[in-house]
């Protein structure tokens, strides 16, 4: 009797996570992804079978833990492989069909004498105004029926719908209607929105009507070929864009995504413009964080050296302003150091100070160093705190008896401190390299991956893999997630297997035990 309550709380709460997973599955369903409905489903028969029976003890424990290690690691691996593969990126993010669809309604233009639809924008309840699915709620002039217009086309609504005189939609159950304000925040997306119809579609009029018109863009299936009728040119696929097939002119500017099998890898290696940006990023992001490791180890073991000496007084206060540094939000200092780094001798403080010229973010080498002195000031108190750590685990009989021996301080740390403190910290050394490897913030807050030599805006003399992968995949003017996930593919087969050395390197160390 004693344990029913708890038999209750545990099915209560078995049921609670089964009904938001069936919400989830829902709105996958909605979306029309059925790979992820799937997933879902998979999901909720092992929380059954594993939380509603008294079997499978130990996947009780593991079970969350293995979930959020597939949703939060294996799965962005896989969908990273997956992408890079693709031409997935700007003008490539949809299908051949959706591509079709998409040319030929924002080809509409309105007809003469064509009705108009009363119109109120709506994004579905509970999504952002500012970024959420925008739904054209149109009524029919001729019969006042009521539409919910997307770019997958018309679909008919009844529910809880309201109108004003004027036929304007003003309530509809599973919408929230846009004020003026928030529809004149949204009229870039309005301006990009056309609801598809047959041989034409319909676009936005201002902010309450809409037009019915005829698309001067038109697919011919028979010949695979996009015509615009009112010039007669045609468009043939090539490249997953359609190109003029007379070779005269521009390419369409809806693409749709394809395998491309190894093109990004192979252009990343073997285009010159990029092969040379790529080598030299490489060898720069190989060398960063080399040098970052070894200086901030060099000089965070130096102050815990000073200050496990029993002769120094308030080591407690000391301590604690040595560790400021690491307390304070890494973006707040690269933007302070930034600024320092200022050419100006009115704004730069270490040009005002020592009285120097130097470019210390226009020029390549300066500003690699600017990098290096940066995050030697971000970086040292935490190999610090770690090396004050480990100093004081090692035992004070075995410095004693080194004493005794003759040995002088240098070679005591040399050949008995050092081997034992590695042996704690070692394998935080890898993992520093590797987090210095991908530190993205510090490049991009600091340099933006600049100075850019020449004319080119793509590669970086600061530039590091990641923040390259970015620049590629959001920053530039045509972002191209395939390649940058191709990038992210090298960026993560290096730091494996510099991380796989370096962690049997460190397995060695516990010899010394």
């Amino acid at each position: 009797m004693t344990k029913s309550p708890w038999i209750v709380v545990k099915w209560v709460a078995i049921a609670a996570v089964l009904a938001l997973l069936v919400w989830i599955a829902g709105k996958f369903a909605a979306a029309g992804s059925l790979w992820a409905v799937v997933g879902v489903a998979f999901i909720a028969m092992c929380v059954l079978a594993i939380y509603g029976t008294t079997r499978a003890v130990p996947l009780k424990y593991l079970f969350p833990g293995l979930f959020f290690l597939v949703a939060l690691q294996i799965w962005p691996i896989i969908f990273t492989i997956a992408t890079s593969f693709t031409n997935y990126g700007d003008g490539h993010m949809g299908t051949k069909e959706e591509s079709v669809k998409y040319l030929i309604a924002q080809s509409v233009r309105e007809v003469e004498g064509a009705p108009r639809y009363a119109m109120s924008v709506a994004v579905p309840t509970g999504a952002d105004v500012t970024t959420g699915t925008i739904t054209l709620l149109l009524t029919d002039p001729k019969d006042g029926a009521t539409y919910a217009g997307t770019p997958d086309g018309l679909a008919p609504i009844t529910d809880g719908v309201e109108k004003s005189p004027t036929g304007k939609v003003t309530k509809a159950n599973g919408f929230t209607i846009l004020n003026a304000r928030e529809v004149n925040a949204r009229s870039e997306d309005l301006s990009a929105l056309a609801v598809p119809t047959e041989g034409g579609g319909i676009k936005t009029s201002g902010l309450s009507e809409a037009f019915v018109g005829k698309a001067s863009m038109q697919y011919d299936a028979a010949a695979d070929r996009m015509i615009d009728t009112t010039t007669g040119k045609r468009y043939l696929p090539q490249n997953a864009l359609w190109v003029p097939e007379d070779g005269q002119g521009q390419s369409l500017t809806s693409g749709w995504q394809e395998n491309v099998g190894l093109r990004n890898y192979t252009e990343a290696l073997t285009n010159e413009t990029l092969r040379n940006g790529f080598l030299k990023i490489l060898v720069w992001n190989l060398i960063f964080p080399l040098v970052s490791v070894i200086s901030t180890f060099l000089l965070g073991m130096g102050f815990a050296l000073l200050f496990n000496d029993d002769r120094i007084k308030a080591k407690g206060a000391w301590r604690s302003l040595l560790i400021l540094p690491y307390a304070l939000p890494g973006f707040v200092t690269a933007l302070v150091w930034r600024q320092m780094f200022n050419q100006d001798p009115n704004f730069g403080l270490i040009n005002k100070t020592f009285g120097w010229s130097i470019d210390w973010l226009g020029d390549p080498t300066w500003a690699k160093v600017a990098i290096l002195i940066t995050n030697l000031w971000l970086g040292f108190p935490y190999m610090f705190l770690i090396c004050t750590g480990a100093l004081q685990s090692v035992p004070g009989d075995v410095k004693e008896a080194a004493k005794i021996d003759g040995a002088s301080g240098f070679r005591t740390i040399r050949s008995i401190v050092m081997p034992l403190v590695l042996v704690a910290v070692g394998p935080l050394l890898v993992a520093s390299y590797a987090f210095n490897f991908n530190n993205f913030a510090l490049i991009y807050l600091l340099t933006n991956g600049g100075p850019f030599e020449g004319n080119q805006t793509q590669v970086g003399s600061t530039d590091l893999l990641i923040t390259y992968a970015f620049r590629l995949a959001i920053g530039g003017t045509t972002p191209n997630f395939g390649f940058a996930a191709a990038i992210s593919m090298f960026i993560f087969i290096i730091v494996a297997l510099i991380s796989l050395q370096g962690f049997r390197s460190t397995a060695s160390l516990e010899d010394v035990n």
